[in-house]
């Protein structure tokens, strides 16, 4: 799909504040509520709007340590079994495939120290995962992943 230079000021004001009404929305980018409405529909049903979802400091419920965790599989692993392999581990937050000498970088978040060697501990018996490398995260510098989109 084309966006066209609405669109793409209509999602930079829906990324700003995804409750911001259409009618608001529109008098940022000069169109009738009604008109915004219709492409938000159009961006939605195209795919390119995915969902809205509450943007939450996990801090504020308790989980301030994270880390990025390179896993190492076996063999030919494929993304699917490595999805497979972390998806039901409640800490995972993120994970890609990546190039280099790992099969795949996790991000995770946990209460603290503890909380994430247990969850190390349960990543490293999974099946296909033979070796972890943690990189524990001091500080934040920058973060517009809540935006989905760089800035």
């Amino acid at each position: 799909m084309r966006l066209d230079d609405l669109d793409r000021q209509i999602v930079a004001r829906l990324l700003e504040d995804g409750r911001a009404s259409y009618a608001q929305i529109g008098d940022k980018v000069g169109l009738s509520a009604p008109a915004v409405k219709r492409r938000v529909d159009r961006l939605r049903a195209d795919g390119v709007i995915t969902g809205f979802a509450a943007v939450v400091d996990p801090a504020a419920l308790g989980w301030t340590t994270e880390a990025f965790i390179e896993i190492f599989c076996t063999g030919a692993t494929s993304p699917e079994e490595i999805y497979s392999s972390v998806r039901s581990h409640p800490e995972v937050v993120a994970a890609y495939t990546i190039s280099g000498d790992a099969s795949a970088l996790v991000h995770v978040r946990a209460r603290d120290i503890q909380h994430l060697e247990q969850a190390l501990e349960r990543l490293r018996r999974e099946d296909n995962i033979t070796a972890t490398k943690t990189a524990i995260v001091l500080s934040r510098l920058i973060d517009y992943s809540a935006l989905g989109v760089g800035r």
